[in-house]
């Protein structure tokens, strides 16, 4: 029998990151937070930017206080949001990651739909379209003469490697976020880079999920205090190809949401679906853990609450987040339901604002407090999250039975019981840590700690982290 051991996943979200600490064996799974650390973009004169380098002293300051706790730390794994990446030239970063919010791309889209047409992207890289998809960004640096000094690209969780390792490489599942990856292939389309005009050479060495990919750097390991031998090894990482590892999926009729800042709902597929319907409905095949599929739709996420409790705040209304969900579940009569989705809620700013004028535009009643804009967010939401699994079942041909939701919204009650109740579905909630437990298996299954398929992993999960249930109500 295998013996326990530790591993560290580094989670960076849109929000904040983390850095835990996992122990694994056979029948064991825990995690534990060492340590959290804001991430807070930038605003400069070109545009917003992600602090990249104060995310990586995070990183190893979290590092560090995970070998001070458990010395006999076996490896560490990074995930992150997609898409957002930095231009490299040889050893040196040749400016910080533009955030995927900023507002810089819409001539590049013209340009790429020139040269390749959306039904043609979709044919090749099977993803829904989002302005911020890093073949866009890539495109908007083109046409500004950013790609020259350039000989890499590399997305957010394989910069952090590279400074952990000295090795570039591309992570295949978060690779399959760019719109530059062959969605049957699951390799670079040099066809399609091509056609686009971008310098093959940016395109870095493609690993998977589970492969080792260097030790740490000897002064890296020596600034946390780590043995030689510790391994940087691939996870899933892009933050939700690791949490639908750790969905605790028994059987093939589950649906999963992953409800953070973005929510990503859909199933796990062996195949991508590539037709035209499945395009018109903005539906995405993203690469999963194992050469699965993750079929699914971004929908606006919680965000669009943190966002207006912020504006309110900036108002100078003391308002607190959890206290206005108690308030909004209690709540009985009619609120607008609006479309999560509308573009002109991506931008940072007043949301509130945002919400009263599509209700205008719409001719919807709009909300006239704080508490009652939550209940319309949360009902928003679930309304979306509800749409969006109808169409997985038209599109696929799957009949759902059941919703697990994981990640951040696991805690907002109300908006799991909201989902219940618009689905018709229970909703199995949990767990909350779901990205950085599937960090921590499938470095915990590369070490030989434990063994087995998916579902083999997934029911560890289910068996250590029981999910709470929602079951619907009468509307």
């Amino acid at each position: 029998m295998s013996p326990s051991g530790y591993v560290a996943a580094v989670d960076l979200g849109a929000t904040s990151g983390r850095v835990m600490l996992g122990r694994v064996g056979p029948g064991e799974l825990s995690v534990h937070e060492v340590s959290r650390f804001p991430n807070n973009p930038v605003r400069v004169t070109d545009g917003l930017h992600w602090n990249v380098l104060e995310l990586y002293r995070h990183v190893l300051a979290g590092l560090q206080d995970v070998v001070h706790q458990e010395p006999g730390l076996m490896s560490v794994a990074v995930d992150s949001w997609a898409v957002d990446y930095a231009l490299i030239h040889g050893r040196r970063m040749l400016g910080n990651p533009y955030h995927y919010r900023e507002a810089r791309t819409e001539k590049a889209v013209l340009s790429v739909h020139d040269r390749a047409t959306p039904a043609e992207l979709y044919a090749a890289n099977g993803l829904q379209f989002q302005p911020f998809n890093t073949l866009y960004q890539l495109m908007a640096d083109q046409d500004a003469g950013a790609l020259q000094g350039a000989d890499t690209f590399l997305l957010v969780p394989d910069l952090i490697g590279f400074w952990l390792t000295g090795r570039k490489v591309a992570e295949r599942t978060n690779a399959s976020t760019t719109g530059l990856l062959g969605v049957e292939t699951r390799s670079w389309d040099a066809a399609l880079i091509d056609r686009l005009r971008l310098p093959p050479a940016l395109f870095a060495e493609l690993v998977e999920p589970g492969e080792s990919i260097a030790a740490l750097l000897p002064a890296v390991a020596d600034e946390i205090g780590a043995r030689p031998s510790v391994q940087l090894t691939a996870a899933g990482s892009h933050d939700t190809a690791s949490a639908v590892v750790a969905v605790p999926m028994l059987t093939d009729d589950a649906a999963y949401i992953s409800s953070g800042t973005w929510s990503l709902v859909g199933v796990e597929l062996d195949r991508p679906v590539l037709s035209d319907a499945s395009r018109q409905a903005n539906f995405t095949n993203e690469g999963g853990v194992d050469g699965r599929v993750r079929y699914l739709r971004n929908v606006m996420g919680l965000w669009l609450l943190s966002e207006s409790v912020r504006s309110w705040r900036r108002s100078g209304l003391d308002v607190n987040q959890q206290t206005l969900l108690d308030r909004a579940a209690d709540l009985t009569g009619e609120v607008a339901v609006f479309d999560a989705n509308d573009p002109r809620f991506l931008a940072p700013g007043d949301i509130p604002s945002r919400i009263a004028d599509y209700c205008a535009e719409h001719g919807l009643r709009a909300p006239s407090s704080p508490v009652e804009c939550v209940r319309s967010i949360v009902e928003s939401l679930a309304a979306a999250y509800a749409e969006s699994l109808h169409q997985v079942e038209s599109l696929t041909g799957i009949s759902i039975r059941t919703v697990h939701v994981v990640g951040g919204g696991v805690h907002n009650e109300l908006l799991c019981q909201l989902t219940a109740d618009r689905t018709g579905l229970p909703v199995l909630a949990g767990p909350v840590e779901a990205t950085a437990i599937g960090n921590v298996l499938v470095q915990a299954r590369a070490a030989g700690l434990v063994h087995g398929d998916l579902r083999a992993l997934r029911a560890l999960v289910a068996a250590t982290f029981p999910p709470r249930v929602h079951r619907p109500r009468a509307r």
